[in-house]
């Protein structure tokens, strides 16, 4: 799966036949060092496997030190414009670098930063969007095709490739999924980098976990894509969360909970909604690799669930905890949950 050539940032490969890896960027002001770096812990022990920052002022850069001093991920300086601030960045330590060569001046400055990044194997991610084409580009294409996207994408890396600059990773994301979709396939005809993938101003949760899902799931089906971002207008740890959930529904990633619940109907005489969630949520950060299933009722529930691990099948007033597709006894309904965890902790 994935590109063929790999870079490194940090401790974490991206390409090459690596793991897809999961991204997230802070939301807080970066001159809100304490809060940045709560929230980087946060996302980190919510499964962060990259977290990129931007850095919008020299200032900004003192974010760098302090978040590789709290985090042992690799961190990402998002900058626009100014390359100074990439050789500052650079200078504090960071692992990789977000930006786009052609919007930075003249050659010198894009060779200072190639040659910075490239003394201490720091990768450069070229992210492109449907508001950040060129001029002649937009002209050419007369607006933000996939064709225009991929185009100005490896015109940016062009300037790199220019000082024999090749860690390199690629993004070509838009908020619109079939443009996003044909952007990445188009891109794995042209070039060999890796490939960061996301939507764009995806929306809120809801809206944004649908086309993220949409997008990246479908071209990670077809082998293309290396680390991802879910964009959300929401806390960034739901990133996290929404990101696992698409690689594990992939089979993509083991490990953790995969969830099987009934859309109820007119058989249903329990909470099963308020019930998946209290599983979902109480089983949130267990490791083990198994699937669980929240059934609404005893006379389908064990049968239509019977590929599951664990689960449990709501009833009037009581239900079954049941595992492997074999009923273990009937329980009280407000014992249900916990029945079912502790049947999943027994087995350690």
């Amino acid at each position: 799966m994935g590109s063929k050539i790999q870079v490194k940032a940090g401790n974490v490969k991206i390409g090459g036949g690596a793991e897809v890896s999961i991204q997230s960027m802070l939301n807080i002001p970066a001159d809100n060092i304490e809060g940045s770096v709560k929230q980087a812990v946060e996302l980190e022990k919510a499964g962060c496997e990259i977290i990129r920052a931007a850095i919008p002022n020299h200032d900004a850069v003192k974010l760098i030190p302090a978040l590789k001093e709290a985090v042992s991920i690799p961190v990402v300086a998002d900058i626009h414009f100014d390359y100074k601030l990439a050789l500052e960045a650079v200078e504090a330590g960071i692992d990789k670098i977000r930006i786009n060569p052609g919007n930075i001046g003249s050659d010198d400055r894009v060779k200072a930063v190639a040659v910075a990044c490239a003394n201490k194997n720091i990768p450069i991610r070229i992210g492109v969007n449907s508001g950040s084409l060129e001029k002649e580009i937009l002209a050419k294409y007369g607006s933000p095709t996939p064709e225009a996207l991929c185009e100005s994408a490896l015109y940016h890396a062009s300037l790199l490739e220019k000082f024999d600059f090749n860690d390199i990773v690629l993004s070509m994301k838009s908020s619109t999924v079939s443009t996003m979709v044909k952007a990445y396939e188009l891109a794995t005809q042209k070039c060999d980098y890796p490939l960061h993938l996301g939507v764009t101003e995806a929306g809120t949760e809801r809206l944004g976990i649908i086309k993220s899902s949409a997008g990246i799931g479908s071209l990670l089906l077809h082998g293309i894509g290396d680390t991802i971002r879910v964009s959300l207008t929401a806390d960034p740890v739901r990133e996290i969360y929404a990101a696992k959930d698409i690689l594990k529904s992939l089979d993509i990633r083991k490990g953790g909970v995969q969830f099987v619940s009934c859309p109820t109907c007119g058989r249903t005489k329990v909470d099963l909604i308020a019930l998946a969630n209290e599983v979902q949520e109480r089983l949130r950060d267990c490791e083990k690799d198994i699937k669980v299933a929240v059934m609404g009722c005893v006379v389908n529930g064990p049968g239509e669930a019977r590929e599951a691990d664990y689960g449990i099948a709501g009833g009037d007033g009581n239900g079954l905890v049941f595992k492997k597709g074999e009923i273990l006894y009937k329980v009280s309904e407000d014992k249900l949950v916990d029945a079912l965890i502790e049947e999943i902790e027994k087995d350690s």
